[in-house]
Formats: C-alpha cells, sequence, structure tokens
C-alpha cells in the first residue's frame, strides 16, 4: 500500500494528546497520565455527533428507514468498539477527529449485527439498551432493511473518507471481512446452529470469537491502518494488536454470558435468561459462573500483556482494559 505510512509513528508526547482529539493537558491527570474518563467521554461523543451527521437523511413521508436506521444507532451504548478504533489510532499517532466517521462506521455496523440478532428469526429480544427493539418499534420487515442499509452506509462511510485510496480499501475490506462468513454472519449461523445440543468449549469458543471477536479485532486494526500499512516492518505491532483483540473480544462475549445468566432486566437493558430459555450453551454454562469469571478476568490480562511492549503509545487500549473488568458486573454495547 503506497501511499499508507510506513515511517515511525510514535507521536510527539510534547503535544499532549493530540491522539485523543487535541484535548491537551485537560485529558491529563497530575502525573501525566491520560483520564480515561475524559478522553473516552469525548471520543463517544463525537462518535455520536457523527452518526448524527451522516445519517441525517430525510425520510420522504412514506417511509420510517431512516427513522429507524436513527433509533438503531443513536440510543445508547457505550461505543465500545468505536472507542477502540480511536485508541488504536492514537497509538499510530493519528488525531481522534480523523478517526469520527471511521469509528461511525463502525458503530453501523455493530447496529447492524444488533438489529438482525434481535429479529424474531434469530435471537427473538424485545428489547435492547432498556428500549424496544427496532423490529418491535417498527415492524420485522423495516428492521430487515434496517440492518441492510447500515451495512451499506457504513461502507459508504469508509469509501467517502478523505484518505489515500490505499487506505480506504483497506478500511473497508478489514470491516467486510469482520461481519463476512468468516466473522460475525459467520458466527451467529453457528450459534443457532448449537440451540438445544451439547457442545464443547472449544466450539462454543470459536463462535464467540466470530461472532463477538470479529469485530472488536476490526476495530483495533481499523484504527490502526488508518496510517500505518500492515508490513513486514510492523508485523510485530499488528500481531501484538491481534493478540490483544483476540483475548478482550472473546473476554467481552464470556462477561455477556456471566450477565446474561446473572443481571436483571433494570441492568442489562435486555431481557435476561434468553441463553437458557432458549438451550444456548455458553461459557457460563460449561464453566460455570466462577469458572467463566476468571476465565474473563485472565483474558483481559493476557490482552494487557499482549500490548505492554508498546508502553505508552499503547494507554489507551490498556484503560479500555481497565473499563472492560467493569463488564463482568455491568451492562455493555
Amino acid at each position: 500500500m503506497n501511499n499508507m505510512q510506513t515511517g515511525s509513528t510514535i507521536h510527539d508526547d510534547r503535544t499532549g494528546v493530540s491522539a485523543f482529539g487535541g484535548l491537551g493537558a485537560q485529558a491529563r491527570g497530575a502525573s501525566g497520565g491520560l483520564l480515561p474518563e475524559i478522553w473516552m467521554q469525548d471520543g463517544a461523543k463525537r462518535v455520536e455527533q457523527a452518526l448524527a451527521r451522516l445519517l441525517c437523511a430525510e425520510d420522504d413521508g412514506k417511509t420510517e428507514l431512516m427513522a429507524a436506521m436513527r433509533y438503531a444507532t443513536l440510543h445508547g451504548g457505550k461505543r465500545t468498539r468505536a472507542l477502540l478504533c480511536l485508541a488504536a489510532g492514537a497509538l499510530a499517532g493519528t488525531p481522534a477527529h480523523m478517526l469520527d466517521d471511521v469509528g461511525a462506521a463502525i458503530e453501523m455496523m455493530h447496529a447492524c449485527t444488533l438489529v438482525h440478532d434481535d429479529l424474531p428469526a434469530m435471537d427473538d429480544d424485545v428489547l435492547r439498551r432498556g428500549l424496544p427493539t427496532v423490529h418491535v418499534k417498527f415492524g420485522e420487515a423495516t428492521a430487515i432493511l434496517v440492518g441492510d442499509a447500515l451495512q451499506a452506509h457504513a461502507f459508504l462511510t469508509l469509501a467517502s473518507l478523505d484518505a489515500p485510496g490505499d487506505n480506504r480499501i483497506a478500511l473497508v475490506r478489514e470491516l467486510a471481512q469482520a461481519v463476512s462468513a468468516e466473522g460475525a454472519a459467520g458466527g451467529q449461523a453457528m450459534d443457532l446452529s448449537l440451540v438445544g445440543k451439547h457442545a464443547g468449549l472449544d466450539r462454543i469458543l470459536a463462535m464467540h470469537r466470530m461472532k463477538t471477536g470479529a469485530l472488536v479485532r476490526a476495530s483495533v486494526r481499523m484504527g490502526a491502518l488508518y496510517s500505518i500499512a500492515e508490513d513486514a516492518a510492523h508485523a510485530a505491532l499488528y500481531c501484538a494488536l491481534d493478540r490483544y483483540t483476540a483475548c478482550f473480544g472473546l473476554a467481552l462475549q464470556v462477561a455477556d454470558d456471566i450477565l446474561d445468566a446473572t443481571a436483571n432486566t433494570a441492568t442489562l437493558g435486555k431481557t435476561p435468561g434468553k441463553d437458557a430459555a432458549a438451550q444456548k450453551p455458553t461459557c457460563a454454562s460449561i464453566m460455570g459462573l466462577q469458572a467463566a469469571r476468571q476465565f474473563a478476568l485472565f483474558l483481559l490480562h493476557d490482552a494487557g500483556e499482549a500490548i505492554a511492549p508498546l508502553g505508552a503509545r499503547a494507554e489507551g487500549l490498556a484503560q479500555m482494559l481497565q473499563r472492560a473488568n467493569v463488564y463482568l458486573s455491568a451492562p455493555y454495547a
């Protein structure tokens, strides 16, 4: 990829936290470390604004498609995947505002998978983030079209970025692979195939790596790929990021399994106990709650070990791991 940056990507710490949106000293504490509550809140707000801007077309009065698309994307969520993208971009020295639309595209795709997962033919859920799911509020046919349109808009957003063509191609390829038959779509198909069946832990973990882990992996890689080519010179970097995301993505899904079995509707924001009711084998049901919790904590620790050699450049990614520990007792999206 000739137009992509291939030189040093260590940003100059004298610029404050330019890689986190130009927040400057206000985003650092007395010790000089990043304050996660500031850069995460700022990043989530900017991605939210990007989503509102990118999904602004008026419906023609005959359909509710755009209104339903906005409903699916703009009503809550911690923007975990977009923040992972921003944190990886900071590692590459990319100013965060340049990644706002990339993060928005990732969140559109995430929303697409959630809308489709909630459909009666899939997980059949009536709540998402404490609100009626899209098919409940707008109808099943509209929900299907919302997912389709959000996927298309995600790719349109990446294709329209103010970036060299090679960069845009790399980003489109990464996101497409994440939701392909080898990613989220394949993972959802495997999930459905396991309903009511006995499955070994290896198969459950393989399904989780596809259904949840693939988009987490893409989110981090896309933050780096915006500025850094994946070539021999940066093989160690991408190896570290891939190990990080393999552990982090799996930990998120294990935490979700635990929450489904232990949280109430108000806390979870969706219907609890769905996995057990649907006779879905999960890490929690196979391993037991305590063992699953310890496994998730081990995965988060291993993810931290993966990026430790990257030093201060990976501070944002490390803070995402710290926040993820909270996911073992609180909902996320």
